[in-house]
């Protein structure tokens, strides 16, 4: 029996029990068990597996960028993604590819500090993401990709200061709501410019609607690729178009970030494993395992979130000497679902319970 089928099985038991048990008790369960896919999948391509490290690209495959991410004071994650066909499921074959990668004290690449070799599985889409220690702190670093003869572009990459030291000033922006068909994204191409420490993207990433399904008051100036995506392979085909985009390819590029994600990520106004509106909890249980992997295979996270099908640990914290403190909050995860059926007015008892939703 494969993965899909056999979680299928597993979630189709978790809903006969579930006559018989609480609601709450019944989706958490059958969301741990949507898990086991993921899981099963990586460990099978753990034993004797063959990777190809001559790969030969139908076209170029760092169409989508690099970015880094995750900072600590000795430590950053780098990232990038095999896909020389990006919009067709990466265009990437059945196969484990492996890819150098170097982090240098500059731009040129003359003075490499680090280098190594990290493998791109089908599995995770063949994206990689290499957690690099024994960095200086609150230094600047640059970094590359190369596979198959090919070099991918190079990133800009900065490590925090060491924790409680003394510091003076920080730069950093935060960015969200990127609905690619409501507007270009001019605002990342001023952001590369910027001289930042950091980045945080709040969410929202990408939005999972068909062609023109959410139009801007002043109309759309591009459209989405494929109608609403629900799959795997549609969540990637979509990081994919957002990723693709040549400035927030340069932004990413040029310092490292730091995400979580709101709703669009999934969909609109889910909570906890309750959708929105025309699924059942175990169907809207498996879209929820797809968009967390995608997510997960298109950010430079560690592996500390790497998903567990429809569970994935994206809370954290990260400190910037003795200036600041930073708490990423995962506020889609773990809620209730919204009050007065998702809507803001008229105010019912519901909404106005302090002891019930938020």
């Amino acid at each position: 029996m494969n993965n899909d089928r056999a979680m299928d099985e597993l979630i189709k038991n978790w809903s006969e029990l579930g006559k018989n048990m609480d609601r709450r008790n019944f989706i958490q369960g059958a969301s741990k068990l949507a898990g086991l896919s993921l899981g099963l999948a990586l460990a099978q391509s753990m034993g004797g597996i063959e990777v190809n490290a001559a790969p030969k690209f139908s076209d170029y495959p760092f169409t989508l960028g690099v970015a880094s991410g995750d900072p600590l004071s000795d430590s950053v994650v780098l990232w990038t993604r095999l896909a020389p066909d990006p919009l067709n499921g990466g265009g990437m074959p059945k196969e484990a590819i492996s890819v150098k990668w170097e982090v240098a004290k500059d731009e040129n690449f003359r003075k490499i500090v680090q280098q190594g070799k990290e493998i791109a599985r089908p599995e995770l889409g063949h994206s990689v993401h290499v957690e690099v220690s024994g960095l200086k702190p609150d230094k600047v670093y640059f970094y590359r990709f190369k596979s198959g003869g090919e070099v991918s572009q190079t990133g800009k990459t900065k490590t925090l200061p060491p924790i409680g030291s003394s510091v003076s000033s920080l730069s950093f922006a935060f960015v969200s709501c990127q609905q690619f068909e409501h507007g270009y994204y001019t605002a990342y191409k001023h952001l590369a410019k910027e001289d930042l420490d950091i980045v945080f993207h709040l969410g929202d990433y990408i939005y999972e609607y068909g062609p023109n399904e959410y139009v801007s008051s002043t109309g759309n100036v591009r459209v989405h690729s494929g109608p609403e995506i629900i799959t795997l392979e549609d969540y990637r085909n979509r990081y994919a178009q957002y990723r693709s985009d040549t400035h927030l390819k340069a932004a990413h590029a040029a310092f490292p970030w730091v995400v979580t994600w709101d709703d669009h990520e999934v969909e609109n106004n889910y909570a906890n494993v309750i959708p929105e509106k025309g699924q059942s909890v175990e169907a809207f249980i498996k879209r929820r395992a797809a968009a967390y992997q995608a997510y997960y295979e298109h950010m430079p996270l560690r592996k500390s979130s790497l998903p567990k099908g429809a569970d994935m640990r994206l809370y954290r914290n990260f400190t910037y000497g003795d200036l600041a403190s930073f708490f990423v909050l995962d506020s889609r995860q773990y809620r209730d679902d919204q009050a007065n059926g998702d809507g803001s007015s008229p105010q019912t008892p519901e909404s106005l319970d302090r002891n019930g939703h938020y």
